[in-house]
Parts: structure tokens; sequence; C-alpha cells
């Protein structure tokens, strides 16, 4: 699903309303331990997919403390945060809220989640990584994970098998391979591997792999890290991959890449794990083929190792003004603890910590994603990332080294610049 990361500016307005009422604490002490009434912000994937797990942790909680009545509020990705700005500006502000766990940093940033204690929450020492960052900011940790989407590679079994290949590849020497014996088979202008080169999601994977990163802390400061040998190693094999394979439209993002893998030119996707069946579902699968023959793998790296893939997923957080912050933290784990995570992995999601994690790895319907998610990255958790998501820096970068239009070196040099210039800015 496709979530819009919230910058920093976007809420600075909202904010100064919570920093003028003195909000304070820490969810899970004693403040509003007593409260009567809990509101809980999810959104409609728990109502439409797992009701039964909100009921199960509502019953728990309410067991704990008679009387207390539980409200749940649901809302649609785009509406969510708009509906959440406005009303953290005044004094109804929900008690548990849903984000994205790209959406915490503006908000954790200018104040509007009140910090948790992780060892009041069940598996919190093995949270997965990707989403213990997102919860994450200035040592402190301001939300719960609530559970994870990976990326995988997807490609065509039909296809592969027509150039002479009859399993997927385990190493990317294998995978570069078998990749040249398709693209040999298919044409020139058949995509062996569609890559769209403003999908920086990928890109950094391959820059994180090679042991590089967006940007690094130093003595308190963020500096953009994208020049360094090892971000330039990654970088430039990302554009290997974008040269050799990529032979579609080099000015786009991963957006549509579902519908583009369904129109049947391309043999190989790497991307969210339901981006394959989403292409094969039959308004979007113009070849008649592919229900039958796309097959997940777990993507390797050039360093020998799985790529690092980034983890998307849902972090629930405690406003700063609920006034029921102690029953909210123990709404939260009672939904996302132990028990809650089984339900949520029955119903296809990944859980938030690897403890449950290695218990997917040995199901066959599950060990791709499982296995794959076991490496992970996440964003510079730093004051002004959300301004470099805004400008659309790395994108525009990606689209300069694919285009041709900058080298890699001179891209990177560039992107640098202008993450320096708001990489620290509140």
């Amino acid at each position: 699903m496709k979530r819009k990361l919230i910058a920093a500016i976007g809420v600075a307005g909202m904010m100064v309303s919570i920093a003028a009422c003195g909000g304070s604490g820490k969810a899970g002490s004693d403040k509003g331990a007593d409260a009567k009434e809990l509101t809980v912000w999810l959104t409609v994937d728990a109502q439409n997919n797992w009701p039964a797990l909100v009921k199960a942790a509502d019953d728990a909680v309410a067991k704990k403390h008679p009387g207390l009545k539980i409200k749940h509020e649901y809302y649609g990705w785009p509406d969510k945060n708009t509906k959440l700005d406005a009303v953290l500006a005044t004094d109804k502000a929900p008690d548990v809220v849903e984000m994205g766990n790209t959406e915490m940093l503006g908000y954790m940033v200018k104040g509007a989640f009140a910090p948790v204690d992780p060892a009041k929450f069940d598996n919190s020492g093995q949270w997965l990584d990707g989403l213990k960052s997102s919860v994450t900011y200035d040592g402190k940790t301001y939300g719960v994970p609530y559970y994870a989407g990976g990326r995988v590679a997807n490609w065509r079994k039909d296809v592969a098998a027509s150039a002479g290949i009859k399993s997927t590849p385990k190493t990317y020497d294998e995978l570069t391979a078998d990749l040249d014996k398709i693209q040999k088979k298919e044409g020139s202008t058949f995509n062996a591997w569609y890559q769209p080169t403003r999908d920086w999601y990928a890109a950094m994977s391959f820059v994180y792999d090679a042991g590089g990163s967006i940007a690094k802390q130093e003595g308190g400061q963020w500096k953009a890290d994208l020049s360094s040998p090892e971000s330039l190693k990654g970088l430039n094999a990302f554009k290997e991959i974008v040269d050799k394979y990529m032979h579609g439209d080099k000015t786009k993002d991963e957006s549509d890449r579902y519908i583009v893998y369904g129109q049947g030119k391309s043999a190989m996707i790497f991307g969210a794990a339901w981006e394959g069946a989403t292409a094969a579902d039959p308004k979007n699968d113009k070849t008649g083929k592919l229900k039958d023959n796309l097959e997940n793998f777990v993507m390797p790296g050039p360093s020998g190792k799985n790529i690092p893939v980034f983890l998307g997923g849902s972090d629930l957080a405690v406003p700063v003004k609920s006034k029921a912050q102690s029953l909210a933290a123990e709404w939260i784990n009672a939904f996302t603890g132990s028990e809650g995570q089984k339900g949520l992995i029955a119903k296809g999601n990944l859980p938030n910590n690897k403890t449950d994690l290695a218990t997917l790895k040995s199901d066959p319907a599950t060990a791709v994603p499982a296995t794959a998610a076991e490496s992970s990255w996440f964003v510079p958790m730093a004051p002004g990332w959300g301004q470099v998501e805004k400008a659309q820096v790395l994108q525009t970068m990606l689209q300069d080294i694919g285009t041709g239009k900058k080298s890699v070196e001179a891209a990177a040099k560039d992107a640098d610049a202008a993450i320096d210039k708001v990489i620290n800015t509140k």
C-alpha cells in the first residue's frame, strides 16, 4: 500500500497547540490509568481484515478495567493524517493511533506522541530492525511496531524456463547470468528486469548492501553519505541493472510497476510482496498467463548476502494529549503482543519481531518474505528527513543517473548537497 510520508514541516502549525498545552509523561506510566473511556484510531485494514483481533484486545483490556468504554474509529490511508492533524490541535485527541512507519518521524520530531517504555511490550527486544528504527527518535521510543510488509523478487517461471532456467537464483551472479539468458532470448526491447529508475526503495537497498547509507549521524548532526565509496558502489550496481535489463521509460517511479508487469513485457520485478499477485489479478494480467507462472524469491545482493530490504508496515502511537496513556499502552500490548501477532500472521502479515519471523521461514508459503525481512534498512531518523522526501532528492538523483544526465558521482554529490541543506532542520 502506498503511504504518504508526512514531512516534519507539515505538522508544525498543529504542534504549536500541543506545545502550548504542556503535554508530557510516558505512555505506560500511571497517567490515565483510571480513565473511563479509550479511543482507538485504526485504518480500515484492521476493520476489514482482522476485526476479531481488535475485539480480542478490547476484551482483554476491558476485563482488567470493568466499566471501561472502548471506542474505535477507522480511516483510509489518504484521509487519516489530515483528520489527525486537525484533532491534535484540540483537546479531543485519540488515545491510540495507527501510523504508517514512514509517517512517524514528522510527528515524533514535533512532539506529537508520548514516549513509551519498550520493556512493557511483548517481544520488544526482538522488534524487526526497520520497524524499531521507525519508532525511535533522539534516543527515545515513541511507538510500538504493529506489523510489517517486506520486499521480494518475483519472476515469470515460463519466461525463465524458455531461456533454459530451471530454478530461482540463490546468488547475485546466478541472478545476472539468468537475466542475461532471458534478455538474449526475449530481445533488446524486453525488460528482463523491469526496475523503475526513480524507485529509491530498490536503489537504496543496493546502497545499504554495499555498506553505504543515505546519511550518517556524527556528533549529534546528520551528514549525507551518498558520495561515500560504499554508497557509490551500490549506486553503480543499481545503474548496471537499469542499463542492462530495464528498457522502458527511465523517468518513471514504482507506483504502477504491477500494472506494467501485468502487460507481459517483463520477466522480473523487485518490489513489495503483494505486487506480483496484484499483477496476476485478471484485471491487470493482459497475458492471461501470470496466475500460475509467477514465483517469489529472496533477492540476492552483490555483496554475497541477501539484499537489505525496506520494510513497510504500521506502528501504533499514543498522542501526547491523550488522557488515558496508561490504558492506551495496555491496549497496544494486547493488540500487538504475542497472541495478536499470531492472528496477524494468520492474515498474511509479517510479524513485528524476529522470534515470530523465524517460525515463518519453515513454511513454504511464507519462507520467502520472512527470510527477506531478516535484513532490512530504514530512512535516516533525522529531523529534516521529511523535507528530503518532499523535495524528491533521491528520485531526482536516480533519474539523472538512469537517463545519463549526470554521472553517478556527480548526481550523488548534488544529492548530498541538497540533503545537507535540510536534514538537520526541524
